[in-house]
């Protein structure tokens, strides 16, 4: 089994996502997706992964995590 960063998706509501993005990372989303379903057994459609991957992504990066502190938005 792959070890990835992105834990297994809890159960959750249908999100609806709409963006523009580059053929470069429309392939590598799609072969994220890809080791995620060989690791957990489970597909996920992109528009379940991809806001998951962007919060994982903002939460361990301490940059952010200080400057937002320094701005007082925590929410």
């Amino acid at each position: 089994m792959s070890e990835i960063k992105l834990a297994k998706l809890p159960k959750r509501s249908p999100v609806k996502l709409a963006l523009t993005i580059s053929p470069d990372l429309m392939s590598a989303l799609n072969d994220y997706a890809a080791v995620y379903a060989d690791t957990y057994g489970v597909t996920e459609p992109l528009a379940e992964l991809v806001p998951a991957m962007l919060q994982a992504f903002l939460d361990g990066d301490r940059g952010f995590i200080r400057a937002r502190a320094l701005r007082g938005q925590t929410s």
